[in-house]
């Protein structure tokens, strides 16, 4: 029986096979290693990939796609909600780093992306097709009007790289938006500075894109007694990562207890 894309999951299927040779080709699956698809739908991309790597574990949250893709020996099947999966356990059990990829439904990209946040240290890279504004704000620069949120939080752990556009009739059904795929290849050494503490930083600063940062993080740094250095004179779009950074090891470190005397 055929299956009918359903849109309560976002369900874009990708058809075409050049698309998906070049993907497979970008990520390069070897035999032996972790590889783990989210959403692998219809098997567009998950059978290039078991040809190449062997066996794969996959992340569904459709009761009849796990059912078909579970009477595939070579595939583990994972029936949930990404977001409600343990990527950490996930690497403990295989032994290794994961390899993580998949055509993210695009109503949740931004929360898939966050939630991997935390087990970016167990992670080798992730390849992801997702909507193109999405890519377009996770790589942008300091100065444009994508750069924002998405851009610090994921450029503080990942090297980030676009790597192709794919156009909406690539899929089935066409979405109504361009797609993308980027790579991103957790840092060997990310600034040691605390999820939580960087992402209100962050949020403060562009929750009011339009004016200065004294009118945001200004307030937000004060609130916390910090007085050091940085230019609030500025909007939060032209300051770039490495300074969000700097200033919340600053915060970071002015909120930590002094040592006690011996």
């Amino acid at each position: 029986m055929k299956h009918l894309p359903r849109k309560r999951f976002g369900q874009h299927f990708l058809a075409d096979s050049a698309v998906i040779d070049r993907i497979v080709r970008a990520i390069d699956p070897r035999p032996g290693q972790a590889l783990v698809e989210i959403g692998p739908g219809l098997g567009a991309m998950t059978d290039p990939l078991v040809e190449r790597c062997g066996r794969l574990t996959v992340i569904e949250l459709d009761r009849d796609l796990a059912a078909r893709l579970r009477r595939r020996a070579e595939l583990v099947v994972v029936e949930a909600d990404v977001l409600t999966v343990d990527f950490r356990a996930l690497a403990a059990e295989h032994g290794q780093r994961l390899r993580v990829l998949g055509n993210l439904p695009y109503n949740i990209s931004t929360p898939i992306l966050f939630h991997l946040l935390d087990a970016a240290d167990r992670v080798e890279d992730q390849h992801f097709m997702l909507q193109k504004e999405v890519v377009d704000r996770i790589v942008a620069e300091p100065g444009g009007g994508d750069y924002g949120r998405l851009s610090v939080m994921l450029q503080w752990r990942y090297e980030v790289e676009p790597l192709l556009d794919v156009p909406p009739e690539a899929f089935e059904p066409p979405p109504r938006v361009d797609s993308a795929v980027v790579r991103l290849a957790p840092r060997a050494a990310p600034a040691p500075v605390e999820r939580s503490l960087l992402e209100a930083l962050v949020a403060s600063a562009f929750s009011q894109r339009r004016k200065l940062l004294r009118h945001s993080l200004g307030r937000w740094l004060e609130a916390r007694g910090h007085t050091g250095p940085f230019d609030l004179q500025r909007r939060a779009e032209e300051v770039p990562v490495a300074e969000y950074l700097a200033l919340a090891q600053a915060v970071q470190g002015a909120a930590a207890p002094a040592p006690s005397g011996g």
